[in-house]
């Protein structure tokens, strides 16, 4: 399990407080496609929010530290029936400037207006 600091975690819930719930976590309970689910989620997104549709809060705080385990996330928060869970992205590849035929690196204008 992944330890976060008081200050990242305060950053953390700065973060996540705009984002929606995407995995629900239904009465079935934690099966191992949702795990699947969240694994998939984490290596796109650093930061998701899960709802759970329990209303026992020790089985939702133990379905947290389950998820943190499995995964190696960290914890965030657990307020009501929202978990808030990170995992750091793996750091991608820096590609090199596009360049053209000619072999001239493009400048920063006409950078710009590719997007």
């Amino acid at each position: 399990m992944l330890n976060l600091s008081v200050s990242q975690r305060l950053d953390l819930k700065g973060r996540a407080h705009a984002l929606k719930p995407i995995i629900i976590i239904g009465n079935a309970g934690l099966t191992s496609s949702v795990l699947n689910e969240i694994e998939r989620t984490l290596k796109s997104h650093d930061l998701l929010k899960v709802r759970v549709m329990n209303d026992d809060r020790e089985a939702r705080a133990t379905m947290l530290n389950e998820i943190c385990e499995t995964l190696n996330a960290g914890p965030v928060q657990h307020i009501g029936k929202i978990l808030v869970i990170y995992r750091p992205l793996a750091v991608p590849i820096a590609k090199a400037p596009p360049k053209r035929r000619s072999g001239k690196a493009l400048t920063k204008k006409q950078l710009g207006s590719r997007t």
